[in-house]
């Protein structure tokens, strides 16, 4: 079979690589606003700078290492398609969706990026900048590759692999690859740093709430890209990942700020953009496995969940700076589980995806088993990344540092890193608003972390 150019599927992937592409430059926007004023461009630079790093390590070695031929069902052989250049349009995971090669190379690409920038969210106000790139690098290549080839290119968590016996994971577009990955490595990395000064003592408010709502939007918007087109075609699949995209982020956002209201008296800015991203989260994985029933409730339950558990890190210690875990982990977990609950993908629907046929989840009649294979994709992630990302920040820890000094975090970490202040007022002097950071949700997530 030779390779037929799809140009109506060729120009929907383009499209939506660049919209998985904004979706860094948004979630620049919506950490930055989350920080205190003081090391706002850190913060972003950290997304950014993860932007260049890990682009330039998928084309020579990431999407080999994610696509070629199969090691131990861990990677793929990194020197396969080295530099991409050799790779040819028989070779590509879109081969049949008539969609170029190195559009697939590029695709994949945005989402190893925001995988990568997902984790800084725990970093703020204290990792030094050096130290994150250095981990970045390493972690997008023992981490992300090795997850992303058991995944989606033919490892121990796809159709041959640990629950071959059982039925095939479902993970549409990332539940496992991105959101658990990033969310346990955020709780790792935010052990292996420690807590802020004056976590739980000091109220660190968002500096800038405009930037978290347009950070949301952003991400709402290129999530689009991120969910409808991993299908890697325009049609029918795409759709529903489309649809189910946009009615479980309505619910989560309608959720969160239903549960903030009960809890807190109020209904925040900063708690909308948390729904929105709870949401987005949780449907991910399941964005072509659930009709529009199910999308409404993981939507709902994620909502609820994530608004929840943000505040677990003053309960157990650690400090998620901005709701990494929170949000990624907790929301990944319950879509990739919910999954097990809600798949309705019926005998021979989505069969590129899903080559076991029937694998509807227990309220559509499909048993236990795919809750179960849910179950343990979901755990092996989680240990998978965890022990990793362990050995990596303690091992950059030790070898380099990894932490800025208290008198850099007290002073400001984008004057004394970056040589630059966000804000300028008249006479040079920098303003910082809100001297604050991050807390639960709005106004209530400054006054908790007090109370802690």
């Amino acid at each position: 079979m030779e390779f037929a150019l799809d140009s109506g599927n060729t120009a929907w992937m383009l499209i939506a690589s660049a919209l998985v592409l904004l979706m860094t430059p948004g979630l620049a926007f919506f950490y930055g606003g989350m920080v205190r004023g003081k090391s706002v461009l850190n913060m972003m630079m950290m997304s950014f700078g993860a932007m260049g790093l890990v682009g330039l390590i998928w084309i020579l070695y990431g999407y080999s290492g994610a696509f070629g031929s199969d090691i131990g069902g861990i990677i793929g052989n990194p020197f396969d398609f080295f530099g991409v250049n050799s790779i040819t349009d028989d070779q590509s995971l879109m081969f049949g969706s008539g969609v170029p090669a190195l559009v697939a190379v590029v695709y994949q690409a945005t989402f190893a990026i925001i995988t990568v920038a997902l984790v800084s969210g725990v970093a703020a106000d204290r990792m030094k900048f050096s130290a994150w790139m250095v981990f970045a690098g390493i972690w997008a290549t023992v981490v992300y590759v090795p997850m992303a080839h058991m995944v989606w290119g033919g490892g121990l968590l796809g159709a041959d692999g640990i629950t071959s016996g059982i039925s095939t994971p479902i993970d549409f577009a990332g539940g496992t690859v991105v959101h658990i990955n990033a969310g346990i490595a955020g709780f790792v990395l935010a052990i292996v740093l420690g807590k802020r000064k004056g976590f739980g003592k000091e109220a660190m408010r968002p500096h800038n709430l405009p930037f978290v709502m347009l950070g949301a939007a952003l991400l709402w918007f290129g999530w689009f890209g991120f969910n409808a087109g991993s299908e890697f075609a325009a049609d029918g699949t795409a759709g529903r990942a489309w649809l189910n995209t946009m009615v479980a982020t309505c619910v989560a956002m309608l959720a969160w700020i239903a549960t903030e209201k009960a809890r807190d008296g109020h209904a925040t800015s900063l708690g909308a953009a948390s729904g929105v991203v709870a949401g987005l989260v949780a449907i991910t994985p399941a964005a072509a496995a659930v009709d529009s029933y199910g999308a409404i409730a993981i939507g709902a339950i994620a909502g609820v969940l994530c608004a929840l558990a943000v505040g677990l890190k003053y309960r157990f210690g650690y400090d998620d700076s901005l709701d990494v875990v929170g949000v990624h982990l907790v929301g990944g977990l319950t879509g990739t589980v919910l999954i097990g609950f809600f798949a309705n993908v019926g005998d021979g629907v989505n069969g590129t995806w899903y080559p076991d046929g029937a694998m509807n989840g227990l309220f559509y009649g499909g048993g236990f088993n795919q809750l179960g294979t849910q179950v343990i994709a979901a755990l092996f992630a989680v240990v998978f990344s965890g022990i990793l990302t362990a050995i990596i920040a303690y091992g950059i820890k030790a070898a380099m540092g990894i932490r800025v000094t208290e008198e850099v975090e007290v002073g400001g970490i984008d004057l004394a890193v970056h040589g630059e202040g966000a804000y300028e007022a008249i006479g040079g002097s920098f303003i910082r608003q809100g001297d604050g950071g991050t807390s639960t949700s709005g106004a209530s997530r400054a006054t908790t972390e007090v109370k802690a």
